[in-house]
């Protein structure tokens, strides 16, 4: 009896009933998850990089590659918003002798670093 493809590849099969089926397993699932960030970049290599997007995916790195960038992205947001504040004067004491112009300077600077970070590493 000659062999079959997967058998040549290394593969193996199991008897059940009258079947045999080969002995194959689905990798784990990754425990980490893909942020915000992540999403977004995903999307905007759906879109706009189809290839890098597909060799990715194909290769089995998309997930790890997408974990790593959101990483990287929020990594830089708290140490941008973390500056920016530093250097507009923006202190837990503002915070607490007014509360509503500390929220809105913060909403501020957040959208300014969320733009920041968009540029530089997810719409890129």
């Amino acid at each position: 009896m000659t062999k079959t493809i997967f058998e040549e590849m290394g593969g193996t099969y199991r008897q059940v009933g009258d079947y045999l089926l080969p002995n194959i397993t689905v990798r784990t699932k990754e425990t980490e998850c893909i942020g915000l960030w992540g999403q977004r970049h995903a999307r905007h290599l759906k879109e706009y990089h189809k290839v890098l997007y597909m060799n990715l995916l194909t290769s089995g790195k998309l997930y790890r590659y997408l974990v790593d960038v959101d990483r990287q992205a929020g990594d830089m947001f708290l140490r941008l918003v973390k500056e920016y504040a530093d250097r507009q004067g923006v202190t837990e004491q503002l915070k607490a002798e007014n509360p509503h112009e500390w929220i809105g300077r913060m909403n501020n600077i957040q959208a300014c670093v969320r733009e920041v970070v968009g540029k530089e590493l997810i719409y890129i």
